[in-house]
């Protein structure tokens, strides 16, 4: 594997545009909120620790990932800089797994394709519970933080565009 042993989550902060102007979106799902509260508190810690005032980051929770579609492009309304969609998808013994998966990474590009906010893919795909925990804040750092840093650089993107 190819992110054995590594946290993916470390960066360089000197690389990372100044975010103390720009007003995030944050759609996190209520399902396997373990995980996703990992997520959450990744991706809030860093647009903290890179300039993001509190009261300029707007959370809302759906029920599931599936529903994080509709929160995305609903958040998009918000005059917010960018969208973090932050969800947990983990293979049970069914085709549901793979229903949900598609239907959310198709629903989010579509909204970065079809809205000028850009909307961050933040949702574990996981085999099972452990890897959701090691990508959550385990041994593989937190895909949070790496949604933040990419929701920053991309909320400088559409500025300068």
């Amino acid at each position: 594997m190819a992110t054995e042993n590594k946290n993916l989550s470390d960066y360089d902060k000197t690389t990372i545009p100044n975010a103390n102007k720009f007003r995030f979106g944050i759609v996190v799902s209520e399902w396997n909120d373990t995980i996703t509260e990992g997520l959450y508190e990744g991706a809030y810690n860093t647009l903290i620790e890179n300039g993001v005032l509190p009261n300029n980051i707007i959370r809302w929770n759906v029920p599931g990932s599936y529903e994080l579609i509709y929160g995305c492009k609903k958040m998009q309304e918000q005059m917010v800089n960018a969208v973090i969609a932050i969800g947990s998808v983990i293979q049970g013994e069914t085709k549901h797994f793979d229903f949900v998966c598609e239907a959310v990474s198709q629903g989010i590009k579509d909204l970065n394709v079809t809205q000028e906010t850009p909307v961050i893919f933040c949702v574990l795909t996981d085999n099972n519970m452990q890897q959701a925990i090691e990508r959550s804040g385990g041994k593989h750092g937190n895909k949070g933080t790496e949604a933040a840093i990419a929701a920053i650089k991309m909320a400088e993107l559409r500025k300068n565009s």
